[in-house]
């Protein structure tokens, strides 16, 4: 599975950015989907996922922050980050997995990632 992350940037505190994920090379629907960010010198973090019937998970630090959802028919999933905080800057990678992924080896397909910054 390929994919390709778009939507990163410069965005001020509090601001709202929305990132999307395009995938190809499979069926779209059947892949569970999920964001990560990292940021050098730090561990990379799991921040969303969805099943392939649209059921959410959120990291502590995002949860009511960012939503993050899913469009079959267009093969795409978004993050919409909303109240951006200054540490929330990172690169940002989509992920994929054909199993419900719960650690972070699970997730066999990564993007190539899209870099957040938010300034304060």
């Amino acid at each position: 599975v390929q994919l390709m992350e778009s939507g990163g940037g410069l965005v001020q505190a509090g601001g709202s950015l929305k990132l999307s994920c395009t995938a190809s090379g499979s069926d779209f629907s059947i892949l569970y989907m999920g964001w990560y960010r990292h940021t050098p010198g730090k561990r990379r973090e799991f921040l969303a996922s969805i099943t392939t019937g649209g059921m959410t998970k959120y990291a502590d630090s995002v949860k009511g922050r960012f939503t993050i959802s899913r469009d079959n028919a267009k093969r795409t999933m978004d993050l919409q980050m909303n109240s951006l905080k200054p540490e929330d800057t990172a690169a940002y990678y989509c992920v994929s997995s054909f199993i419900r992924a719960t650690q972070d080896l699970e997730w066999q397909d990564w993007g190539q990632g899209t870099q957040v910054t938010v300034s304060s």
